[in-house]
């Protein structure tokens, strides 16, 4: 299990304290959204007062804790962990996994892929070769991890026309997850791809001009190609109100065409692209 970095304490009320001043809320305006006072807030946040476990689990809704974290809250306070963490594999899983598994394919010939919290990729569509034409072999050893992938020397960068933009885009991305999770996983990765050096072998460099005059309306990926540029809009997805701690973390990402040339070119290179095993 994860151990959060919230807090300057491991006692649950050091915890929710450090979940409640993330959330910038004062004592007195957690204590209305969740029915209590801010006084026996106070006594819980000082150690003085024991929550409950129907306590705990309230103030980490109240309080956005993900899944994981909340478990971590609950054991702090002395009570056994609320929400399984069941592998993907795990046969209690076959219908969701069937599931993914059956919009993954139906994206094709657009690239998807599934990932968990800390950026693993665990499913992946056949069209997902066209953007992993090149990496080395490598960075596709599994486990394989989609931001290593993505912004390594030897991955997908020198390949990525406007690398300078999506670099800044993934990790501001991974900075929100690790304001909202405090994983030091997931921070001992966001440190190791944001020290990446820029490839030296750019194939491309758009600027930040070229990309709002051709895409004024979302920033793309713009990928070379086999002597093309092909320019994508990604879409993340998650589960809503997860009760699994794996499901929770699920993340599928799919790409789109952002123009025809592109289109035309996946529907032509899907069929004989090969991809990974996860």
């Amino acid at each position: 299990m994860t151990t959060a970095e919230t807090g300057t304490g491991t006692g649950v009320g050091a915890l929710l304290r450090g979940w409640r001043e993330r959330r910038q809320l004062s004592q007195l305006r957690l204590a209305l959204r969740a029915d209590s006072s801010a006084r026996h807030i106070s006594f819980i946040e000082t150690g003085r007062s024991r929550p409950s476990q129907e306590m705990v689990l309230r103030l980490a809704e109240h309080l956005d804790v993900p899944v994981r974290e909340r478990n971590t809250l609950l054991l702090a306070a002395g009570y056994a962990p609320h929400y399984p963490e069941t592998p993907l594999d795990d046969p209690a899983m076959d219908a969701l996994r069937g599931g993914m598994e059956r919009l993954l394919a139906a994206h094709d010939p657009y690239p998807a892929l599934v990932v968990d919290g800390v950026f693993r990729v665990l499913a992946v569509n056949r069209s997902l070769g066209v953007l992993l034409d090149g990496v080395t072999p490598r960075l596709l050893a599994p486990p394989l991890n989609a931001m290593r992938i993505t912004l390594h020397p030897e991955g997908l960068a020198p390949r990525i026309a406007n690398l300078r933009q999506w670099r800044r885009h993934l990790l501001e991305r991974m900075e929100r997850q690790i304001e909202l999770v405090r994983s030091a996983p997931l921070r001992a990765l966001y440190e190791e791809v944001s020290a990446y050096p820029e490839p030296a072998n750019r194939l491309l460099d758009d600027t930040d001009e070229d990309i709002a005059e051709l895409f004024p309306f979302a920033l793309p990926l713009r990928v070379a190609y086999r002597g093309r540029v092909l320019s994508f809009l990604s879409t993340v997805a998650t589960f809503n109100t997860p009760m699994d701690v794996t499901v929770s973390e699920l993340a599928m990402e799919t790409f789109l065409p952002a123009d025809a040339q592109t289109a035309a070119v996946l529907r032509e290179a899907a069929p004989r692209e090969a991809v990974p095993r996860a």
